[in-house]
């Protein structure tokens, strides 16, 4: 057996080249992508300034129990420096196990909970209902779909601020209750009442982009499958089920999760509506900023415990979301 050997170099022909480790391949891909990285240098450092700072230091504020009493600030001319100190996971276990845990912790996820469950499906139901409408072949379609998505056009504090005039004691809402001899709800001083107008009001905000979405979806599956489909015999429930549905699981797939993570997270109805007046239909985003702002004194550190623990809720929420996805595509695949 005869091995070529390469006179310049020494080594046999064929050989494959080393791996380079982790320094030599960030350094190949600096040479070959230079010019990527220095577009998006900029936005790294606006992200890492605006994001990533934030974060870390929110993050060191959960393990203190800096408040606005023991915090440095200046009065006057004079400086007074802080006096917090490092108490370490303290915060969590008071929140997640102290002794009002239930009321400041566990009662407002349990809300948040309802609250985004019944949001989000009834975004997408609705949203689907209006997209499947507006799909058909309608005199004044185009005017349909503008009307549709104003709500979503109009910004957010006008809308629930506009809500909020409405369902006021002497709002239109109960005035037009009043004079149909119906009962007049206490829209924004009964918890139940206050906790069935938020949903309400947002979802009057989450339908038209909920709409937009399935609508453009529709609009992407294929009118052969539904003439085959026809061909065959299948109703119009047996279509929706077996062409439309597997038609739409991408973009619901990702409709709902954005939909949950921004309901989760939903701090502008909550907040307009009710301001601080409504402790019991508070989530938990506005819980916590009421723990950092709402009060005195103002409980920094507690505050950002709960947006840390928003974070690791989504995300925990998030890969079983995408697990439970992949798992379901590879069984239909199968």
């Amino acid at each position: 057996m005869t091995v070529a050997i390469d006179r310049a170099t020494g080594k046999r022909r064929g050989d494959r080249e080393p791996k380079p480790g982790p320094a030599g391949r960030l350094r190949r891909g600096y040479q070959k992508h230079w010019y990527a990285y220095v577009m998006i240098a900029p936005v790294a450092v606006v992200l890492g300034v605006l994001v990533l700072y934030p974060l870390v230091y929110g993050l060191y504020l959960t393990l203190t129990d800096a408040n606005s009493l023991n915090t440095a600030r200046t009065i006057g001319v004079n400086h007074i420096d802080a006096t917090y100190k490092f108490i370490g996971l303290d915060n969590y276990a008071d929140i997640l196990w102290g002794p009002t845990a239930y009321d400041r912790f566990w009662s407002h996820f349990i809300w948040t909970i309802v609250w985004t469950a019944a949001c989000v499906a009834l975004h997408y139901g609705i949203g689907l209902g209006l997209a499947l409408l507006l799909n058909q072949k309608l005199r004044g379609r185009t005017l349909y779909r503008l009307i549709l998505v104003l709500p979503w056009a109009v910004p957010t504090f006008v809308t629930v601020f506009g809500w909020r005039f409405m369902l006021a004691d002497g709002g239109i809402i109960n005035s037009a209750l009043d004079a149909l001899h119906l009962p007049s709800p206490l829209w924004l001083e009964d918890t139940f009442w206050q906790r069935f107008a938020a949903i309400m009001v947002n979802t009057w905000c989450g339908v038209p982009f909920m709409m937009i979405s399935l609508l453009g979806g529709l609009q992407a599956i294929d009118a052969s499958l539904y003439e085959a489909a026809e061909m065959d015999g299948a109703s119009a429930w047996q279509r929706f089920r077996y062409v439309t549905l597997p038609g739409l699981r991408s973009v619901s797939s990702t409709v709902v999760l954005l939909g949950i993570i921004w309901t989760f997270n939903q701090f502008a109805v909550i907040f307009l509506l009710f301001g601080n007046t409504a402790p019991d239909a508070q989530i938990l985003v506005t819980w916590a900023y009421y723990l950092g702002f709402g009060q005195q004194p103002r409980d920094f550190a507690q505050s950002a415990a709960y947006g840390i623990l928003l974070l690791a809720i989504l995300i925990v929420f998030t890969s079983f979301y995408r697990r439970w996805l992949n798992r379901n595509e590879q069984q239909l695949a199968i």
